[in-house]
């Protein structure tokens, strides 16, 4: 389990990405990295550059290094680039689509959702955050913990982002469920993210 003591507004402002929708507001006004240092020019090395985007996407994805390097390893043997590859991996991971498909508002929801044994996938309970989803697969909340306040705010809308829900998706909040259609394309994917330069971190 990622270690998440430290706050996610510090979190959001130190790697210039609102992590949450509660540090969007923070962040817009105060974007720059926290501490009394926080405004001062900073001399940034190739490496360090690789290493923020890096830590950036594993954020986005509340995911542990480990998991990180795994999923990398699986883009490799990909075809096609290999950058685009990873981010396709993660999104594939069923708390990334918990939270995509509007049943959580943040990923950090959707992972206890998840692991607290409220999701399934073709009938099956999964507790796995990891667990990843094929395309035709259905996921939806399991019958008994649909009637729990969270997921009636979900039903209404009330955790689905203000954008589009990905084409990949075919979502029906009312039922709590939703089907990967197919394997996403990078394009379409809502992560902050150049993804190359992940790439060179890792072939470094």
């Amino acid at each position: 389990m990622p270690n998440q003591s430290r706050p996610k507004v510090k979190k959001s402002r130190a790697l210039g990405i609102a992590l949450t929708p509660k540090a969007v507001k923070y962040f817009e006004a105060r974007p720059y990295p926290p501490g009394e240092h926080g405004r001062g020019r900073k001399q940034n090395s190739d490496y360090k550059v690789r290493l923020l985007e890096k830590q950036r996407l594993r954020a986005q994805y509340d995911i542990s290094e480990r998991q990180m390097a795994r999923a990398y390893d699986r883009a490799k043997k990909a075809e096609g680039k290999t950058g685009e590859a990873l981010v396709v991996e993660l999104e594939r991971r069923l708390d990334a689509l918990v939270l995509r498909s509007g049943i959580a508002r943040t990923i950090y929801q959707a992972r206890q959702m998840v692991v607290h044994g409220h999701i399934q996938v073709n009938g099956t309970k999964v507790d796995k955050p990891s667990f990843r989803v094929r395309p035709d697969d259905v996921v939806m909340v399991r019958e008994r913990s649909r009637t729990k306040p969270l997921f009636e705010v979900a039903r209404e809308g009330g955790f689905a982002a203000d954008g589009e829900t990905p084409r990949y998706l075919q979502v029906n909040l009312k039922a709590l469920a939703f089907r990967l259609d197919r394997d996403p394309n990078r394009k379409e994917i809502p992560v902050i993210c150049d993804e190359q330069l992940v790439v060179e971190y890792y072939a470094r």
